[in-house]
């Protein structure tokens, strides 16, 4: 009699604690929009120190978020850059060195579909997912966004487009658009919003500004630096009506979507959205306008002497320095200022921790999760920064880089005298090249070894060549 007592409670105790959970409603999953502007330079933006570019938007996602201080790019050009943010791995580890040129996106060059972009995971986990803007990543049907994870695409395959009435992908179709590059984006991702407001969405947002040709852009983003007579860097020789004019441009370009930001933060509120949607802002890579007398990012051209140069390979500071402001309502600390190095290819695994997604073991990726440094707890991070870019577009360069607190190695391999090395912290501008300065000899060995060890790691192809 006891024995069966004791079973009718446990039955009624087991019936009422279902019909609980079944009534209660579990928290929704976080949304998340990154977005990705194009050779926009951690110096251009108010929240990173600029006094005279305008940036009100992206300074407030700054305000109400986090703001890295030391991120960085692991490859200062565009298209191995991006891959590297999608996938976790080195532009050696899926065969995109440089920028991917229309003849090479011709002949196949892009990401294979079986890569494991963060996105597909995402997708395969229930999110729907989108991007609208630049690729860049190949134009061949098996390279298309739809067989890397998104649901949705709008936008050029092939890389940047025009400022105004561009071509783009809409619907499978390449269609005449007519008005702005920043707004016809925005519009496009304000319509995903609106259709998919009521699920779990990952929407990717990657502009071309401020990409050159800078303009044109709206009046209302050019005429606040029209009278302006702009700061530029101190070099010797630096054609300084160029860069002033360029430095303009830029502004204005950047303003087109600091203003383009504005609406979507806007519309998110206005759907209710924006107290579960994560927004995480970047750049592909850094850029130059005069610094080191060079003009764009790790391929410059020289704009000294009166007319335009050769190509000067680089990894400066202003090409691979990135910002990186993330934004997670009811987690993030507003204002946090967060100074622990980062590098783009810990993206994958960081907004797979932001979003609670296990990561599959098949892939091996090589960058760290981050997430935990957003929630202000402590987590493994970087003791080093490691670069890599093979330059061959318009010239030849095989450049990999190690980057400390102190001091930043680059190794121009193939190239005899041309290696660098930099004491970060008594020459932070990198003017001075030490590595041929027997003072510093253990401070070189010692970065030669740990980048020789990463190269290692990482099967990268160049240490056959060098006979390493």
């Amino acid at each position: 009699m006891l024995t069966t007592s004791c079973s009718i409670v446990v039955a009624l105790l087991t019936a009422i604690l279902t019909t609980m959970l079944q009534g209660a409603e579990l928290p929704p999953p976080h949304n998340l929009i990154s977005i990705v502007t194009d050779d926009q330079a951690a110096w251009s933006i108010g929240a990173y120190g600029a006094r005279q570019s305008r940036t009100p938007n992206m300074d407030r996602l700054a305000r109400e978020g986090a703001r890295f201080l030391n991120a960085f790019t692991c490859t200062p050009v565009c298209s191995p850059s991006r891959a590297a943010f999608l996938t976790g791995r080195f532009g050696t580890q899926v065969g995109i060195t440089d920028w991917i040129t229309p003849k090479e996106a011709k002949d196949g060059v892009g990401l294979a579909p079986e890569s494991m972009t963060w996105p597909k995971l995402l997708q395969q986990r229930g999110y729907v997912t989108g991007i609208v803007g630049k690729w860049h990543l190949g134009v061949k049907p098996e390279s298309h966004p739809s067989r890397l994870g998104f649901d949705h695409f709008m936008g050029s395959l092939a890389g940047s487009f025009k400022p105004q009435d561009p071509e783009l992908e809409v619907g499978g179709k390449q269609t005449k658009m007519h008005g702005f590059g920043a707004d016809i984006l925005v519009d496009d991702a304000l319509g995903f919003l609106q259709t998919n407001r009521s699920k779990p969405f990952a929407l990717l947002i990657h502009f071309r500004e401020p990409h050159m040709p800078y303009g044109p852009v709206p009046e209302q983003d050019s005429a606040p630096f029209q009278a302006l007579d702009p700061d530029i860097p101190d070099y010797p020789n630096l054609r300084t009506n160029q860069v002033k004019n360029w430095t303009r441009d830029y502004y204005a370009a950047i303003h087109s979507v600091d203003r383009n930001i504005g609406r979507l933060l806007a519309r998110l509120e206005e759907l209710g959205l924006a107290e579960r949607t994560i927004v995480m802002f970047t750049s592909d890579h850094g850029y130059m306008i005069g610094h080191h007398g060079l003009h764009s990012k790790g391929n410059a051209n020289w704009v000294v002497g009166g007319a335009t140069g050769p190509k000067r390979p680089n990894m400066f500071e202003e090409s691979i320095r990135i910002p990186l402001i993330v934004r997670w309502p009811g987690v993030v600390k507003p204002g946090l200022e967060i100074a622990t190095p980062v590098s783009n290819i810990d993206t994958w695994a960081s907004v797979l921790g932001m979003l609670g997604v296990q990561p599959p073991k098949d892939w091996k990726q090589e960058g760290l999760d981050f997430s935990p440094l957003l929630r202000g707890q402590a987590t493994r991070t970087h003791e080093v920064i490691f670069g890599q870019y093979d330059l061959h577009n318009g010239a030849k360069a095989h450049m990999r880089m190690i980057r400390t607190a102190d001091w930043k190695l680059v190794r121009h391999w193939l190239s005899p005298g041309k290696d660098e090395l930099y004491d970060l912290k008594s020459d932070p501008g990198e003017m001075k090249n030490r590595y041929d300065d027997p003072k510093v000899a253990p401070v070189q060995a010692d970065l030669q070894k740990q980048l020789l060890a990463w190269m290692r790691s990482i099967n990268d192809p160049l240490l056959e060549r060098v006979g390493q």
